[in-house]
């Protein structure tokens, strides 16, 4: 632009951060939070272990590929980059006069089998995106805290069937032990890493754990998993705490015999019992104010709400198992996994205790035997209520931007799916916002993010940003 006269430089200014080509305000970005947001999304999504689905798993090649282009992100949104000592990502902003304490932003880099292409890396894109606006736009110089973007190596859990290992490093609540967790072909998480170049050792491991008084709070962007969002017809939610979960394995054993000489009623069937033991479950987790007594539970029946436990509340059985599996055969042993979450956690032991009881009074009526044995166990997470309320004006900000219109008020939804927020909590007090996503559809190939509803979550990010730091 060849003008040297103020007022029309500066009337020429005014016009083009009004309006842009399409007729939309240029302070909401959309280049950068929208098209280039999505545009990055679907280039992740192309970033796979598999021909034909998407799959990335700790530290696989595809996962380092997906590592290497999320730190190119980074560093073009003026963030300074590194690689950790399991895997995660780093990119950040220090400010000339900022404080200590760091704002940290992030999600997993990680997939599921077969996975959608939004779970977890819109947390990673849009936050880089948001920051992006911010540095080109010059108000990064002004913030008071560092900003930093972290792209966590695992959280699906796929590869060593153990979540968080990048997270809860960095909150230093990993088991050194878990180094030496193998995965199917018989490596290693230490022989994973030292592919790579990362020597992470027992010894040197809590290095990678920060500080808590160099954190000022951990923020994760997700896409909701769940219908609500778009049973109700708004783009975004804060998250009021994550559900606290257990896995339960169960080991049904009975008598092996010809399907077609032993008598029905001389039976001691495994399979028929683990039926009705499932079923058992279901009527519980239906209806847990029909079963939990002060007896039930304990004696803490009276800790928790038992309305707050039927709204949380979900029991599923995603696997079963049965030896020798043959059609001819009445089982001899049948094995079935127990997945059991709610927001409370007395309320979830409750419901333990109440299915071990209810199996071994069925196990007993139909002579066989039953061991059941927890496998895994998180408690329940309550995001930071400050944290919320920023998040909350940020998300009202982001729509009415967008929409021109005032929504009655963002709505505040409980997490049964877990995130990398649960092992942040060790290390800061953390806070969450959903996305909406297609039909509630998640962890499958069908999950899908509007591209409208990607800008949201870049503008919520950036007023949070903007406001708070």
């Amino acid at each position: 632009m060849a003008s040297s006269n103020p007022f029309i430089l500066s009337l020429f200014l005014i016009l083009v951060f009004a309006l842009n080509s399409d007729g939309l305000k240029i302070d909401l970005y959309p280049e950068i939070l929208r098209e280039e947001a999505v545009a990055r999304l679907y280039e992740l999504g192309k970033v796979s272990d598999a021909d034909g689905y998407l799959e990335r798993t700790f530290l696989s090649p595809a996962s380092v590929r997906a590592g290497n282009l999320i730190r190119t992100w980074m560093e073009d949104a003026g963030l300074t980059t590194w690689v950790d000592g399991l895997g995660n990502v780093h990119g950040r902003l220090q400010p000339p006069n900022a404080t200590k304490k760091a704002l940290l932003i992030g999600s997993h880099l990680d997939t599921v089998v077969d996975a959608g292409m939004f779970d977890g890396a819109l947390g990673i894109v849009s936050a880089i995106s948001a920051i992006k606006v911010l540095n080109v736009t010059g108000r990064l110089r002004h913030f008071r805290h560092p900003v930093e973007v972290i792209a966590f190596s695992d959280e699906e859990g796929v590869r060593f069937q153990s979540t968080f290992l990048g997270s809860a490093a960095i909150a230093g609540v990993l088991p050194v032990s878990t180094l030496q967790i193998p995965d199917k072909s018989g490596l290693t998480v230490q022989n994973v890493l030292k592919e790579n170049l990362i020597e992470t050792t027992e010894e040197n491991l809590n290095l990678l754990k920060y500080e808590p008084d160099s954190v000022l709070g951990y923020v994760e962007v997700h896409i909701e998993q769940g219908p609500v969002l778009e049973s109700i017809g708004l783009p975004l939610a804060v998250v009021k705490g994550i559900a606290g979960q257990t896995r339960l394995k169960v080991t049904v054993r009975g008598s092996q015999g010809h399907a077609g000489t032993v008598p029905m009623s001389m039976r001691q069937d495994p399979m028929v019992a683990a039926a009705e033991l499932i079923v058992s479950l279901e009527r519980l987790c239906k209806n847990p104010q029909d079963f939990i007594t002060n007896e039930a539970s304990d004696g803490h029946c009276n800790a928790f709400s038992l309305k707050a436990l039927s709204g949380s509340l979900v029991c599923t059985v995603g696997e079963i198992s049965t030896w020798p599996s043959a059609s001819n055969v009445i089982p001899g042993q049948v094995i079935f996994t127990v997945d059991i979450r709610a927001i409370d956690d007395i309320g979830r032991e409750a419901i333990i205790y109440e299915l071990s009881n209810q199996m071994h009074s069925i196990c007993d009526r139909r002579s066989v035997s039953c061991l059941m044995e927890r496998k895994h166990d998180a408690n329940a997470v309550k995001c930071d209520t400050g944290l919320n309320s920023q998040l909350k004006s940020a998300a009202y900000s982001a729509v009415k931007r967008m929409t021109g219109e005032d929504i009655d008020d963002v709505p505040v939804l409980m997490s049964g799916a877990g995130h990398d927020a649960m092992a942040m909590s060790h290390l800061t007090k953390v806070g969450m916002l959903f996305v909406r996503c297609r039909g509630g559809i998640s962890h499958s190939p069908e999950e899908h993010v509007l591209e409208d509803d990607v800008w949201a979550a870049g503008l919520a990010i950036q007023a949070f940003l903007e406001t708070n730091l």
